[in-house]
């Protein structure tokens, strides 16, 4: 059997890693999901989604240097979003007949809908917060290699 992208297979879970899952494909074949492919919410822990030994659906999404990507929330229906209102998801006006709403800027405050209040973030792993100082270390070197670069070709012009 040719693999080709987009093609949904039953496979089995072989190892679980913290990075992602591979699993053993038919024909002796193995691919890999990342953890950004296990579902459509943000998955900290892959081992609270999957187990080894446990059977799934995945889909091909790329062939790439003999290495089989998959992905499992692509065969998931989307969540759905609330129709209509502003990016907050709250509405500002009146129902118009169309099923839109009529935006009025001038509305008093108790006809406003209320925001819910915020829920305080969960604390960080160490593994968070290792990746957040990873990446602030990878910008900040990359913005000194840049202007170091600049600097040497600003002076050897010059000459």
């Amino acid at each position: 059997m040719e693999l080709t992208v987009g093609a949904i297979l039953e496979g089995k879970v072989k190892s679980i890693t913290n990075f992602g899952a591979f699993i053993s494909l038919p024909e002796g074949k193995t691919g890999m999901v990342h953890i950004s492919e296990v579902a459509n919410a943000y998955v900290s822990d892959i081992r609270q989604h999957l187990t080894e030994g446990q059977d799934v659906k995945v889909v091909v999404i790329g062939l790439e240097n003999g290495k089989i990507n998959l992905s499992i929330k692509r065969l998931e229906p989307k969540p759905q979003r609330e129709s209509g209102g502003n990016r907050n998801g709250n509405y500002r006006g009146a129902p118009r007949q169309d099923g839109g709403f009529r935006r009025e800027n001038n509305a008093p405050a108790q006809n406003r809908p209320q925001r819910a209040p915020m829920q305080p973030a969960a604390p960080k792993t160490a593994d968070q917060l290792f990746e957040e100082k990873l990446k602030a270390f990878m910008s900040e070197s990359d913005n000194k290699l840049s202007s170091m670069r600049a600097d040497h070709r600003t002076k050897s012009r010059r000459r």
